[in-house]
């Protein structure tokens, strides 16, 4: 029997940056991978952000984590998505070359001090008299550890699905865990049976691309870590197409052998990433569909069908793809498919992701009902930081809604009951001006740096901006003249007003950019990164002063702290449903309490009577 400090079950991308949190941090860590093929495996998508997700990475990236790094190194292009809708919600996204990504992430997760990565398929998790864990394998290995972190992904009694074939399996034929959530449930955890979906993978050379949209890459955009220097050319393109009113006849007139339809799948998809099925039957007002094809990777030619996922029969499958716009002869090499997963009620889990009833057991990724690789790094790595300090006595690590993206996760999952797959959005984040995505940095590397991830370089990258910004706000008061900025308004299309103008001023017309004010004499030396947040901060300083009172009003609420011991059953004045909630969820401020489905402001009045006669 081996001990180590913390066990991590699952070598997924919530796994990976769980375990390396834990081991460079200094704790002795196991990551059990039911196949060592799976460890950072692509089994949708071969693309790592997008909207909201980009800033979920960069966040990651800012804490100290490995899948900015990752996604960076193994990058086929990248763009930013939003362009045209303002800073607050630009969002980068990179396709990234499936083998190349888990190679170098099992390469990285292999030369990590601390870190052992061992093939096996953990059966039962158990909790010894003194606290500590037993985690026993398939082939009857036990290993003991003070924390266990669960990132077990879509593999708990999965199974996946195509028409009438139904497997026992993970996604991508992997094996699958038949027997974990037997002992989860002795544990005490509610669970619940999710689906999710991915489309089929065809060859490029069966497509005919004329037919199609080429999406190149943008040269323009920063990469994921702070820690790369610049995005290579782009090596692949992707392919924008449509689905035809052909489609849509032949998923209606087959709609009875849809798995989704027809009662042969129970558990609840993604409401956010329907399959082709099912936006023909929800949509049916839409005459077509975007489709975008993706490469996975550059050595191979299977190209992913992204906007096209389905369970329907193999033979259906080929008639709808075929239907697209140039997938008139396409060759389909891997089936679409369904893949129904167990997943716990995250409701159970407090702001670290520990479980509130189990001491030292953490969860993270898509066992916690979520949806997606960044939602599940971002998890992995909050889990993987709050594990370490478990072991070692320190005072939790917790993420804000009012700092970051991650923050907003996972206080939705652990205080609202999720009854389908979450994914994160833009919307959810009602701070989202202040959580952009290039300032995560500035807001969340100080963090690393005290916990003990973020390394000298990056520390040092984040002194030299902050001093950069410093320098460049000095200058923002200074004035010129119009015969100094007069040649550069005309250029810009601005109306000159006929008197002196301070480089603030400047900045807040909308075609004037600190770029332009460098041709002024303007932010000499100042790095292109400092600069773009000087601008942002001139250009909406307006909104963002708006947005820092809402967030001083919400932490009046935040900073109410509700003691662990409340009876809410005895409390006069709340309802029944938000008493049964709130004695389930057990808030631990008022904010938190607010946020619960189920609790209305009203209930939220008569807490806040409460405390102050407990006083």
């Amino acid at each position: 029997m081996k001990n180590y400090d913390i066990i991590v079950i699952g070598a997924g991308h919530a796994g990976c940056e769980a375990a390396l949190a834990s081991a460079r941090l200094g704790c002795s860590t196991l990551m059990l991978a039911t196949n060592l093929d799976t460890v950072a495996f692509l089994a949708c998508n071969p693309s790592v952000g997008g909207t909201a997700k980009g800033q979920i990475v960069k966040e990651i990236d800012a804490l100290g984590g490995e899948m900015a790094i990752n996604a960076d190194k193994s990058l086929l292009q990248m763009r930013m998505l939003n362009r045209g809708k303002g800073p607050a919600v630009y969002s980068p996204r990179a396709q990234v070359d499936k083998n190349a990504y888990h190679v170098n992430m099992k390469q990285t997760v292999e030369h990590t001090p601390n870190l052992y990565l061992r093939q096996g398929e953990a059966v039962d998790v158990s909790v010894n008299d003194d606290g500590s864990f037993a985690v026993r394998t398939a082939v009857e290995l036990t290993y003991q550890a003070k924390a266990v972190v669960l990132c077990c992904g879509v593999y708990l009694n999965s199974r996946t699905i195509v028409g009438k074939c139904v497997k026992n399996s993970g996604p991508n034929g992997f094996a699958n865990a038949e027997f974990l959530t037997n002992s989860l449930v002795k544990l005490g955890f509610s669970v619940q049976r999710f689906k999710t979906g991915t489309p089929a993978r065809v060859r490029l050379n069966s497509i005919d691309l004329d037919k199609t949209v080429e999406q190149c890459g943008e040269e323009d955009v920063r990469p994921f870590s702070y820690l790369t220097d610049s995005i290579p050319a782009t090596k692949r393109s992707c392919y924008l197409t449509y689905s035809t009113e052909e489609t849509k006849r032949i998923i209606l007139e087959n709609k009875h052998l849809a798995p989704i339809y027809n009662g042969s799948v129970s558990g609840v998809g993604p409401r956010y990433c329907p399959s082709i099925e099912d936006k023909v039957v929800r949509f049916a007002d839409k005459e077509r569909h975007q489709i975008f094809l993706e490469p996975e990777s550059v050595d191979t030619c299977e190209f992913y069908v992204q906007g096209a996922s389905s369970s329907m029969p193999a033979e259906i499958q080929e008639q709808i793809y075929k239907s697209i716009e140039g997938l008139e002869n396409v060759e389909i090499m891997r089936d679409a498919y369904a893949i129904e997963y167990d997943c716990i009620d995250a409701t159970q889990l407090d702001a670290t992701l520990m479980a509130k009833h189990v001491k030292g057991l953490f969860f993270a990724g898509q066992i916690n009902g979520t949806s997606g690789y960044e939602e599940a790094a971002g998890q992995g790595i909050v889990a993987g930081i709050n594990a370490e300090r478990f072991v070692h006595g320190k005072s939790p690590f917790v993420l804000r809604r009012d700092n970051s993206y991650i923050g907003v996760l996972i206080d939705d999952i652990t205080t609202k009951q999720n009854t389908e797959p979450y994914r994160m959005m833009t919307s959810r984040a009602e701070h989202r001006l202040v959580l952009r995505q290039d300032n995560a940095d500035l807001r969340l590397s100080d963090m690393g740096w005290e916990i003990g991830l973020v390394s000298p370089e990056r520390y040092a990258k984040l002194q030299r901006k902050k001093a950069q910004i410093a320098a460049a706000e000095k200058q923002l008061s200074k004035v010129v003249s119009p015969k100094i900025y007069g040649k550069l308004f005309e250029e810009k299309g601005e109306p000159i007003t006929g008197a002196g103008l301070t480089a603030d001023e400047m900045l807040r017309r909308a075609n004037i950019t600190c770029k332009d004010l460098q041709t002024l004499g303007f932010f000499e030396d100042i790095d292109d990164d400092a600069l773009y947040e000087i601008e942002i901060e001139c250009k909406y300083r307006g909104y963002i002063e708006k947005e820092k009172e809402a967030i001083a009003q919400a932490n009046k609420l935040e900073n109410k702290p509700l003691p662990d011991d409340i009876d809410y059953m005895t409390i006069d004045g709340l309802r029944i449903e938000a008493r049964q909630k709130l004695d389930k969820i057990r808030p631990k401020n008022l904010g938190q309490a607010g946020r619960i489905l189920g609790v209305s402001p009203a209930d939220i009045q008569i807490l806040i009577v409460y405390l102050s006669t407990r006083k």
